[in-house]
């Protein structure tokens, strides 16, 4: 049983994040490798994961520039193949454009308003329309452009889903009930993300934390998460 989550290696190691794989891909075989593993080390530390068993890679760039700088920059990691890889969505057609014409086989997908957002701080960023509408006009924007899929707060997938049946919808900022929020201001339940629409749900923390140096705390937290979805 593969659940839709997609879990984020939030780490710098290599050996945790390994072990994270381990303990998990049983039941999850989405991952998400984020900037601050990335950074330190590169294609080869990803590689080196995907020696520790098949997953699907998100590869969590969330790249923001020129076209083509852009543009480079996916085909620097095309060949890991991800399946997803993100791009600012406010970045505008033309660079969203480029890197999915620069990643054929794989998902270029637009991150909308970023889930440690609260209205008055993406005020105070002087963005006039709330973030459901700036999402929606984003999302639409990179839907055209050639995105495939999107990364929003659970508050806006139904109004995502609702622009299109066919975007792969992909939602960080979910909790487990009882969990801290950490640095997510708009969460939401697993089960309320999904059954507003989405596809896949970003968790990291809430699981991650349950490891000990034993895969039986994180194993026994993803069946708990997983009775909440039945």
């Amino acid at each position: 049983m593969n659940l839709p989550i997609i879990l984020a290696l939030d780490t710098k190691d290599i050996a945790q994040a390994s072990s994270w794989i381990k303990a998990t891909n049983g039941s999850i075989d989405h991952f998400k490798v984020g900037l601050e593993f990335y950074l330190r080390h590169g294609v080869s530390g990803i590689q080196q994961l995907r020696q520790v068993g098949e997953f699907e890679l998100f590869l969590d760039l969330k790249l923001y520039d020129i076209p083509n700088t852009v543009k480079g920059a996916v085909e620097s990691v095309a060949a890991l193949s991800p399946k997803f890889l993100t791009v600012h969505a406010s970045g505008g057609s033309k660079m969203i454009k480029a890197a999915a014409d620069a990643l054929p086989n794989g998902s270029i997908t637009a991150v909308t308003v970023l889930t440690s957002f609260s209205e008055d701080e993406f005020a105070a960023m002087g963005q006039r329309e709330s973030i459901e509408v700036t999402t929606k006009s984003w999302a639409g924007n990179a839907l055209a452009a050639g995105a495939t899929s999107l990364v929003c707060s659970p508050f806006e997938v139904a109004s995502l889903r609702g622009i299109s049946k066919s975007a792969t919808l992909i939602t960080p900022g979910v909790r487990v009930e009882g969990d801290d929020l950490g640095d997510q201001v708009r969460v939401m339940t697993p089960k309320q993300a999904l059954d507003l629409g989405a596809d896949f749900v970003v968790i990291g923390r809430s699981i991650t934390r349950m490891w000990d140096g034993s895969d039986l705390k994180m194993r026994n937290k993803i069946e708990q998460i997983a009775s909440s979805l039945r």
